[in-house]
């Protein structure tokens, strides 16, 4: 079965009847949408480092399952589903790596201690994979 999704079902489209190459291009609108999330939270004070760093991993987890839709959160398994079809994936492991810190502990606290300098590192991660993964999505339907 396909993933939900609330734009395609106000488009009247259902998971189901989606295209591949149109289920990994809401992957990757949403991967956008968290990655701008964060970006915006930039201008707050205090900044929420745990909010932007959690939106950073998230933009990377769903720009990889536009490649390969798992319906999993950990990164590096993400990543290895990807890797067979994905040359020089290896480029960004450590940026998964790295990201994967911020999937849940962010979300408790005492669980993580983030910094201003992992926030910018985490930003720099998200970006990295997905510059990385989108000259892997297949062709927008259509065009």
């Amino acid at each position: 079965m396909g993933e939900y999704s609330a734009e395609a079902s106000s488009r009247g489209s259902s998971p189901d009847t989606m295209d591949k190459s149109e289920a990994a291009h809401e992957w990757l609108a949403y991967a956008e949408n968290d990655f701008g999330s964060a970006e915006y939270l930039l201008g707050r004070r205090p900044l929420p480092l745990e909010v932007i760093c959690f939106l950073c991993q998230q933009s990377a987890e769903k720009s990889l399952k536009g490649i390969r839709p798992p319906r999993i959160h950990d990164l590096v398994e993400i990543y290895d589903l990807c890797e067979p079809f994905t040359p020089a994936i290896d480029t960004i492991l450590i940026r998964c790596k790295d990201l994967n810190d911020y999937s849940v502990r962010p979300r408790y606290p005492d669980e993580i201690v983030i910094t201003e300098d992992r926030m910018k590192k985490a930003l720099a991660d998200a970006r990295a994979v997905m510059e990385f993964t989108r000259p892997f999505y297949p062709p927008k339907s259509g065009t």
